[in-house]
């Protein structure tokens, strides 16, 4: 019997691309593909790549370069290009790249296994051309949930395999996605919906990543219950857009209906839900945010400026005021809350007024991490088409002042925490680092660690009760308290 085939997935970008790698990894374990971590251990090397800014265009053509030096000297003898920049670009990057020995898109995912067989068979699977993805699913939310289009984390309606290999998800429901986990963490993604149907003049996903699409309740809820299953203790609710959950099925509230019921599931010690938007906060999803036990009172909100200018060529809503009101609200009702936003600078018009009206709200907004990016012209958008662009020399020149500006103020933010009891999810324990995990207040990669000062006991996936006593830049060091395992690891101990 010939050995199996190896094949490697390497992901690049968001929490997203990695719910996308663990479906693609789903698929072809199911079909009997051997999964190794290290591309020079695989017969092929998967890239799914990022396309959202040129910086991570960059990172991916250079990752799928560093993986095509592998065919001299290694086992590997195929790579290929999937995800958002295999999408976005299709045949125009398989023609600037011919490193890469496939780029296939999101229709392709149904078959990959096929369309790996064919690249290392030496044959040649035609790339796909580019399309607004937007224009494959009716315009009307409601109608959407049945359109036969290829949805990244959401599955697809072909037959389930019944008899599948140990460790993949298990059906859910129309559009059950098989699932592999590809880390062995206590935290996992899990996707609610994907697309978008806002029309930011600087953001090209729509086009790529086509129009908002939720997940059915009853398939996010069964693969939370697989992932606790898989031992994994802090869940990630991730989107597009995740205020917009449930509009497509009736019910733009259902989020905050669906948030209890992820909570109530056994071996699941914690719930946070990323990308929110702010024109769409409503007052029932904060009171259920910071108030529902084992959901992060957590607030990554999608601010992107401050100034009113700016904001409405950036086709969005509010101003410093309104967004000062909004987070007034949300630290009312959970004063420890978190939060967290990315912002550009340097976009078309702005003005040195506009900047200061930008600092004026970071100074007033006490946000736990700050992304800042400079502002680059984005092929098929809006903004690209805009006059009065701005130097590169000047948005280089915003952007480093911004970022120094958001480095001390989310240093002060932590000091303020001093004092304050945490609750940390305990992820690595080892004899250099000791025991470090995160708060509530702290997504996983983006906002910062919490250092603990003892790790006798620990172990990765607990969640102790901590004192902060100290703080470096944005990460904290905390003092377990004794006794201070919370009631709910306690009970299940």
């Amino acid at each position: 019997m010939p050995e199996p085939r190896t094949v490697a997935l390497v992901t690049l970008g968001c929490a997203r691309n990695e719910v996308d790698s663990e479906e693609l990894a789903g698929r072809l374990a199911a079909d009997g593909w051997e999964l190794v971590q290290e591309a020079a251990d695989a017969d092929v090397a998967v890239v799914n790549t990022c396309g959202f800014v040129e910086a991570a265009k960059k990172d991916s053509v250079d990752a799928l370069l560093e993986a095509n030096d592998l065919k001299d000297h290694g086992r590997t003898q195929a790579v290929v290009a999937v995800g958002c920049m295999a999408e976005r670009y299709g045949k125009d990057l398989a023609e600037a790249l011919p490193e890469a020995d496939g780029v296939l898109g999101f229709d392709d995912y149904t078959n990959i296994s096929d369309r790996l067989r064919t690249i290392l068979s030496g044959g040649v699977h035609a790339s796909h051309t580019p399309r607004d993805r937007r224009r494959l699913l009716p315009i009307s939310p409601a109608d959407r949930q049945d359109a036969a289009v290829a949805l990244p984390g959401h599955g697809d309606l072909a037959p389930v395999p019944e008899d599948l290999p140990e460790g993949l998800a298990p059906a859910s429901g129309p559009r059950a996605p098989l699932r592999r986990r590809l880390g062995g963490g206590p935290v996992a993604s899990v996707k609610l919906a994907s697309g978008c149907d806002r029309r930011c003049s600087f953001c090209a996903i729509p086009a790529f990543r086509g129009s908002f699409v939720s997940r059915r309740p009853s398939d996010v809820l069964n693969e939370t219950r697989w992932l606790a299953e898989q031992g994994v203790k802090e869940v990630m609710l991730v989107s597009e857009n995740n205020t917009s959950y449930g509009k497509d099925l009736g019910d733009i509230r259902l989020l905050e209906t669906l948030l209890p019921e992820l909570a109530e599931v056994d071996g699941i010690d914690r719930i946070r839900v990323s990308y929110l938007q702010p024109a769409e906060m409503r007052p029932g999803l904060i009171d259920v945010l910071t108030s529902t036990p084992k959901v992060a009172p957590y607030f990554d909100l999608s601010f992107q400026h401050a100034a009113p200018g700016v904001l409405r060529a950036m086709r969005r809503f509010g101003d410093t005021d309104r967004f000062l009101e909004l987070l007034d609200q949300i630290r009312a009702k959970a004063p420890q809350a978190g939060a967290r936003s990315n912002f550009i600078v340097g976009f078309p018009g702005e003005t040195e007024e506009d900047l200061a009206e930008l600092e004026r709200f970071l100074t007033g907004a006490r946000l736990d991490a700050i992304g800042v990016f400079g502002y680059s012209d984005e092929e098929g958008t809006e903004a690209l088409t805009y006059d009065n662009k701005l130097d590169e020399d000047v948005i280089a020149e915003r952007l480093a002042h911004i970022s120094r500006l958001a480095e001390e103020l989310t240093a002060q933010r932590a000091e303020e925490r001093l004092g304050e009891t945490v609750e940390v999810l305990v992820e690595t324990v080892d004899e250099v680092d000791g025991a470090v995990g995160r708060g509530a207040h702290q997504a996983p990669e983006t906002d910062g660690q919490v250092v603990l000062t003892a790790s006798q006991g620990l172990a990765p996936g607990r969640i102790v009760e901590a004192k902060v006593v100290a703080t470096e830049g944005v990460d904290l060091v905390a003092e377990p308290l004794a006794g201070g395992e919370c009631p709910d690891e306690e009970a299940a101990a």
